[in-house]
């Protein structure tokens, strides 16, 4: 019954009430007495509720039910009309990843650890169509305090602002667009279980820096990012220690915490994913990091390129970096006898194959193998005879072992690493991890 029916017949209840009421008031009823039209008014006006009711109902439930779209006539192909614009709604949504690893050494498993390698929590704000925020809060190695190796710290903090379709801008705390795992480390993103050397030792991975950033995305494929930020710090190398031999941008990075800002970097990156499962791409980052508080000014470069093809079951990748300091020998003077010297160059390469063997509803079973080279001191600048070092030896190894994947954000991994140097790093890994 429509509504129109329903106030049709309230009204039809309403009108017979009223004369009844006045054929009792005139008293001029036939055949009912006082009783009964009392008895008949109590009903219709019970019937009447009822109906006010089931009228209430109705209404509620056509103002909740969605309306269905008009259906084409079947001989008609017609392209469907596009949907108009909606306006976007404020959202909140909320991120994690994290990383539980078992490394033994196969030469010393007295020295076996397990971690809590790192725990992470981020938001994504958006406050309209074009604008919205971005941060990420990491804890690594569980506990942090005086007394504990662990560290908390901002990994993202950034507005970003959509200027067209094509362009948009950020400003803050970001990632820098470098190699293939800066911007996307979660561990359901690689392959092992610890991150590569390459892009851990020469690339500092997780690497970001405070500035302005435009990000470009073409109909081609093409994804452009460029600006500039924050930079390197130098006055912070210790000679004595051994941190710059194991990465020696990861022992000079600021983190934008009460960073050096005198001496400002450039960059830019550029991917190309015009063909489905390829991706193409480079990037060049450079600039100062003495800020005039050192006995020569110096500058940091770094540059990489890299490749990913994802054919089938197969995903395919390689990745080449290359970084150098400028003005070492004026640097290094004064450290000359320390254990640990500013180097000229550093560099690396890796290549690596996984093959998914197995896979059944979310599960799946990804061997992989990966080999990689890569000397955190390539050269030294010249310091005169008998004073200059010699570059460390490369340093090789194979990685062989699998992701499985439980779900597409939970992965539990297992993996073997073989060291051409330093055997005694020869080690088998377990891990777990997710992201959402």
């Amino acid at each position: 019954m429509t509504p129109s029916r329903f106030t049709m017949f309230a009204l039809r209840r309403t009108a017979l009430a009223a004369a009844l009421l006045i054929t009792a008031s005139t008293g001029h009823a036939q055949s009912a007495s006082e009783a009964e039209l009392a008895r008949r008014l109590d009903q219709l006006a019970a019937e009447l509720a009822s109906v006010k009711t089931q009228l209430q109902q109705l209404q509620q439930q056509r103002a909740a039910a969605p309306q269905a779209a008009p259906q084409p006539a079947p001989a008609v192909a017609a392209t469907p009309a596009p949907m108009p614009a909606r306006a976007a709604e404020p959202a909140t949504v909320l991120s994690s990843y994290g990383e539980i690893n078992y490394n033994r050494p196969t030469k010393a498993s007295e020295n076996a650890q397990a971690d809590v390698r790192r725990f992470v929590l981020g938001f994504q704000h958006r406050f309209d169509a074009k604008n919205k925020v971005v941060a990420e809060l990491e804890v690594e190695h569980a506990v942090s305090s005086s007394s504990d190796p662990g560290e908390v710290e901002v990994e993202q903090a950034y507005v970003e602002h959509q200027l067209s379709p094509t362009w948009a801008a950020r400003a803050g705390l970001f990632l820098m667009p470098v190699g293939l795992l800066n911007e996307n480390h979660e561990p359901t993103a690689f392959y092992g279980v610890e991150r590569n050397f390459v892009e851990t030792a020469i690339i500092p991975t997780t690497w970001r820096e405070g500035g302005i950033q435009f990000v470009g995305s073409f109909d081609n494929g093409l994804t452009l990012q460029t600006g500039f930020s924050t930079s390197f710090d130098l006055t912070k190398w210790d000679a004595a220690a051994g941190e710059g031999r194991e990465s020696p941008l990861g022992s000079i990075h600021q983190e934008l915490a009460l960073a050096k800002a005198r001496d400002l970097a450039v960059f830019g990156a550029l991917n190309w994913r015009g063909i489905p499962g390829l991706q193409l791409g480079g990037s060049l980052f450079t600039g100062g990091a003495t800020h005039g508080q050192a006995g020569a000014s110096a500058r940091v470069t770094l540059w990489d390129l890299h490749a990913r093809w994802t054919p089938g079951r197969w995903d395919l990748a390689a990745l080449y970096s290359r970084g150098s300091i400028s003005n070492t020998a004026a640097l290094n003077a004064p450290l000359v006898g320390n254990a640990t010297l500013i180097p000229k160059s550093f560099d690396g390469w890796y290549a690596q194959a996984a093959y998914k063997v197995w896979s059944h509803e979310d599960y799946a079973l990804s061997p992989f193998v990966r080999y990689e080279q890569f000397n955190t001191a390539r050269s030294f600048a010249d310091l005169g005879a008998g004073l200059t070092p010699a570059g460390a030896p490369t340093e090789r190894v194979v990685t062989l072992g699998a992701n499985f994947q439980v779900t597409p954000g939970i992965v539990v991994k297992a993996d073997l690493q073989n060291f051409r140097e330093n055997k005694d790093a020869n080690r088998v890994n377990l891990g777990l991890g997710w992201s959402f």
